[in-house]
């Protein structure tokens, strides 16, 4: 799978629906809200997808990168929220804009079967019974999603804490220290200078 972490989306898209009101802007940690009729399409940067449960438990449900639609009209999920892992730049689309348009309905056709994939490949990760089986499929995983080439391997493009990680494998913060800190004794891993994740050449199953 290419690295799309960093791109745009295609110019044609971008091009012709772009504009000052369409084109929303999102900061590191930023919330991003949700429309019952509209649709948003990442830009550039990674956006986090979650769901949040009634006693305050979040699960990491995907990432959208460039290319990628996520919204309301697009998922059968409660209390779905959305936050930026970076500085995000997302457009925002009518429902009607969507069916009207067969260059649009195209992007968003190859964004949401890229998060069929990530969706399909986080489930995968849940059917092995250990914990740090099931880390080094997320790291490998996100690899794929978020990794640029590094002198050292592949750097992850945002920083992801491990209460991020953590939930998405349905363990503990503590755990995923951890399993992290054994992950970097065997140089499996490493991180940068702001804490970004980078899996070593030797980073395999």
């Amino acid at each position: 799978m290419a690295n799309v972490s960093t791109a745009a989306i295609t110019p044609p898209v971008e091009g012709r629906w772009r504009s000052s009101s369409r084109v929303h802007t999102f900061s590191v940690g930023d919330s991003i809200w949700m429309e019952p009729e509209r649709i948003w399409l990442v830009s550039r940067g990674v956006v986090l997808l979650n769901l949040l449960h009634p006693d305050g438990e979040e699960v990491v449900v995907g990432l959208a990168t460039p290319g990628t639609a996520f919204g309301l009209p697009l998922t059968s999920l409660t209390a779905y929220q959305a936050k930026a892992l970076s500085k995000a730049e997302l457009m925002l689309f009518t429902l009607v804009e969507v069916e009207s348009s067969p260059n649009l309905t195209q992007s968003l056709v190859r964004g949401l079967a890229r998060r069929l994939r990530q969706a399909e490949g986080l489930l995968g990760i849940t059917s092995h019974r250990r914990i740090e089986e099931r880390l080094r499929h997320l790291l490998l995983l996100l690899k794929q999603e978020i990794g640029q080439p590094h002198p050292l391997g592949t750097r992850y493009t945002v920083r992801l804490t491990h209460q991020q990680l953590a939930t998405a494998i349905g363990t503990s913060r503590v755990t995923m220290t951890r399993l992290l800190g054994k992950l970097k004794e065997e140089r499996w891993l490493t991180y940068d200078r702001d804490r970004h994740i980078i899996l070593t050449h030797t980073a395999e199953i």
